[in-house]
């Protein structure tokens, strides 16, 4: 499944932070909520128009990022790319979160944040 030591593109990354110092949400929490408002937005990787480079030098192991949501996480990424090899499952996991964050990035403040969502 995905590798054991995961990060995001460096841009991706300053979204993620920038909204942990509007809203107190943690980048790995952040990234969490990112990653399911992508796939239900049905957004789909392709790695034909890939050119996304995983840059960022937040480098966390996939329980941290993943936490409770690991199986279900991994669950949803081999059935929406059975085709895809394990080791490029983080690059689409990577795009998932770059498309969610979007959405988002944007929320001044906690209370705006969970009327967002």
């Amino acid at each position: 499944m995905l590798p054991n030591r995961m990060q995001l593109s460096r841009q991706t990354e300053e979204q993620l932070k920038k909204l942990k110092s509007y809203t107190g949400i943690t980048p790995n929490v952040a990234a969490r909520l990112a990653f399911f408002r992508s796939v239900e937005s049905e957004y789909r990787y392709s790695s034909d128009r890939d050119n996304q480079k995983l840059d960022g030098i937040l480098v966390l192991d996939k329980i941290t990022w993943l936490g409770e949501t690991l199986q279900i996480t991994e669950l949803a990424l081999k059935i929406l790319y059975p085709q895809i090899e394990d080791k490029s499952l983080i690059k689409a996991w990577a795009a998932h979160v770059e498309d969610g964050i979007s959405a988002l990035r944007n929320y001044r403040n906690l209370k705006d944040f969970s009327f967002g969502i």
